[in-house]
């Protein structure tokens, strides 16, 4: 029962979040193309972000922390939903038994 409400919870994204959340990528690969998430800090990367973050918590009406709130829920759900496809991805190299190997 637990599986069947997380998998609901993580397809609740709007289609205009989807928009906020591809612009915001969109804009993260023009300004850090060669900076490498796992080397370079949290607050340096949100620096990099926070020109386009402030245009379009503008455009939305929102202060710059409301809108980081957003993002950083947004993220969250698409990390989620891309890590609950890649598990049923790799379920089936197991023949749907179990756990799939890569994540025991």
């Amino acid at each position: 029962m637990y599986k069947k409400i997380f998998i609901e919870r993580i397809n609740i994204m709007t289609e205009e979040n989807r928009k906020i959340l591809e612009r915001i990528n969109n804009y993260a690969n023009k300004v850090m193309g060669n900076i490498d998430p796992q080397k370079v800090q949290v607050s340096v990367q949100l620096e990099k972000l926070k020109p386009i973050m402030e245009e379009i918590a503008k455009e939305k009406g929102m202060s710059l922390e409301d809108f980081f709130i957003l993002y950083m829920d947004l993220q969250s759900e698409a990390s989620c939903k891309s890590d609950a496809k890649l598990k049923e991805e790799l379920q089936d190299l197991n023949e749907g038994e179990g756990m799939p190997i890569l994540f025991r």
